[in-house]
């Protein structure tokens, strides 16, 4: 097989004579809505498991918070929010009592460019000095409406919960532990107090062994601690109304989902179910995948996690990870520099954050990889794995590791767009 798989902008090349290829393992292609501003009205006024729509239980007078995603996600909401505030002012909301929240969670808040951009240039001009960003430590803009049956104390932001109306909005994309993206997570841990994120991100971890809990999976909404204690922690909120889409690969929407917190939200994640998900019978020997054009680690490591759903036990991941900012953050490098998955999850216990599960999940997984990178050789050695310069060199290194161990004539499946692509076992991810 001719391997030619995208590294940055450029392409990593290789012949590989040997081995039994299972597979090309890559997202189905949808085509976009050509109409988003028709489909936007079309979804909103047909809410999915709702027998009325949302300008038919606001009144005027009413105050309505909208909450969008923070600058380190792509949601197209920017082309929705033209059809939604055209429809809430004409139900009679006065454009004064309409707030955004940018749903930051334990982000940083986006600068005013970047809010510019995500609620669209239009939009922003109107309501620039009605959007506020959310602050997760900010004990005087929070307030507590209540404990999940998994003892989550749950505070959010007091000024979005203080308005008649709290209306989500996000992307729905395969996460590796919330399950999906979209949805309830808006809220949490979008609008939620950092203690409240802390807590809920506990629930990664298995209850009484030191190991991620085999329960918190990708694709899985039933069944998923966090998943499930997100949910009822945005039901604590009130949440009735949600609006979420759909983006293919080249980040064009290609659904747009409308109503109920819950249903709409399964609706939006079967639908990227069929576009990202690829059903294996079995898992491979070792599986090359792409992290594309990702410009530093922690954005590659969704294409490492979802390389690794492929894999056997034993196999090896030829990991394709330019990577030319670095880690991307210094808070992972600390993770890492903990140093073994025991002293992570110790510290996870006491203070469970966003890097150091991607730290925990990475350094489970670091020696099973050998990359194609520009990370350094000390960077690279945190991570646990190998480099190699040239694909054909990776391919030499696992050849050779795999056969040490009597695997001769390895099974294998290539993922180009491995970050996108989610490979799932028939029977799992429901």
């Amino acid at each position: 097989m001719r391997l030619s798989l995208p590294y940055g902008t450029g392409l990593c090349e290789a012949d590989l004579d040997w081995g039994r290829c299972l597979g090309i393992l890559d997202i189905s292609d949808t085509p976009p809505i050509e109409r988003v501003d028709e489909a936007a009205r079309y979804a909103i006024e047909h809410p999915i498991g709702l027998e009325r729509n949302l300008y038919d239980f606001v009144r005027p007078d009413d105050t309505v918070a909208i909450v969008v995603s923070d600058a380190f996600r792509q949601t197209g909401i920017e082309q929705i929010l033209p059809a939604l505030l055209d429809g809430l002012t004409r139900s009679g909301i006065r454009e004064r009592d309409i707030q955004f929240f940018f749903a930051t969670g334990s982000h940083r808040p986006p600068t005013e460019a970047e809010q510019e951009r995500i609620l669209g240039p239009a939009v922003f001009a109107r309501y620039k000095h009605q959007a506020f960003s959310h602050d997760p430590g900010d004990p005087e803009n929070l307030v507590f409406v209540g404990t999940t049956s998994r003892g989550t104390p749950v505070s959010v932001n007091k000024r979005a919960r203080a308005c008649a109306h709290l209306i989500l909005t996000g992307a729905v994309v395969l996460h590796y532990f919330g399950g999906f993206g979209g949805g309830r997570k808006s809220l949490l841990p979008g609008l939620a107090s950092l203690e409240t994120i802390a807590r809920n991100h506990s629930l990664n971890l298995h209850p009484v062994r030191p190991e991620l809990d085999p329960a918190v999976r990708i694709g899985a909404l039933d069944g998923n601690p966090v998943a499930e204690d997100m949910l009822e922690g945005a039901r604590l909120c009130g949440v009735r109304y949600i609006i979420n889409t759909v983006l293919d690969r080249h980040q064009r929407i290609a659904g747009v989902f409308a109503g109920e917190l819950d249903a709409a939200h399964r609706a939006a994640a079967d639908f990227a179910r069929r576009l990202f998900a690829v059903p294996i019978a079995q898992k491979a020997d070792l599986v090359i995948a792409s992290a594309g054009a990702a410009k530093n680690f922690i954005q590659s490591h969704k294409a490492l996690f979802n390389a690794c759903q492929a894999l056997a036990p034993h196999g090896r991941v030829v990991f394709l990870c330019r990577a030319p900012e670095g880690f991307g953050g210094d808070k992972f490098s600390r993770w890492l520099g903990l140093g073994s998955r025991e002293a992570i999850i110790a510290e996870l216990r006491k203070n469970a954050e966003i890097n150091g599960q991607t730290a925990l999940s990475t350094i489970e997984k670091g020696p099973k990889c050998v990359m194609v990178t520009e990370l350094g050789a000390s960077e690279v050695a945190k991570l646990g794995a190998r480099s190699a310069d040239t694909l054909d060199a990776a391919l030499a290194v696992v050849r050779e590791e795999l056969a040490k161990e009597g695997c001769v004539d390895p099974f294998y499946y290539v993922m180009p767009s491995a970050s996108y692509t989610a490979p799932m076992l028939s029977g799992l991810g429901r």
